[in-house]
């Protein structure tokens, strides 16, 4: 359960994109260089990006990569499921079953499951309401507490 380094570097990609004045585009080598990225792996990740219906292409003199809508419209969550899916899905514990052919803990006795499900569902909290526009307007500040318990939760650790 970590990011992926497509995760990271094509949201990078995409605040690169985010970043210009509308109108304006930026080429493969561009992106690249800004990232300190190969133009392979960039041109990889904007494929996908393509696909996902997140970034246009041009062809041309003047051609290269936009956004395909305004940042406000971007979720971060649906870029990182397009760039590489979620950081936990049940399917996870198939792959984790020791020497048997499968988990030997059901679903409804297994507190691993029932932790990694919960961490999910914040990080999804997080992201389904975080958008493009809120990482190139907010950077760090955008973060907001989920609910007032976990806000209280941080003051609680932050005294002792």
């Amino acid at each position: 359960m970590k990011l992926s380094a497509q995760e990271e570097y094509g949201l990078r990609c995409l605040l690169q994109l985010g970043r210009q004045e509308p109108g304006h585009s930026l080429t493969i080598p561009e992106i690249g260089h800004a990232e300190g990225l190969s133009v392979h792996n960039v041109a990889k990740l904007l494929r996908i990006l393509r696909q996902g219906e997140f970034v246009e292409s041009a062809r041309g003199q003047h051609g290269g990569y936009t956004l395909a809508l305004p940042s406000e419209r971007i979720i971060i969550s649906d870029v990182l499921l397009v760039l590489g899916g979620r950081l936990y899905e049940p399917s996870f514990c198939e792959t984790f079953t020791g020497v048997g052919e499968q988990c030997l803990h059901s679903s409804t006795e297994c507190s691993v499951r029932s932790l990694w499900n919960q961490v999910q569902q914040a990080v999804d909290q997080v992201l389904s309401r975080t958008t493009l526009w809120d990482l190139l307007h907010h950077g760090q500040k955008f973060y907001q507490p989920i609910s007032e318990e976990s806000s209280d939760l941080l003051e609680i650790s932050k005294t002792q």
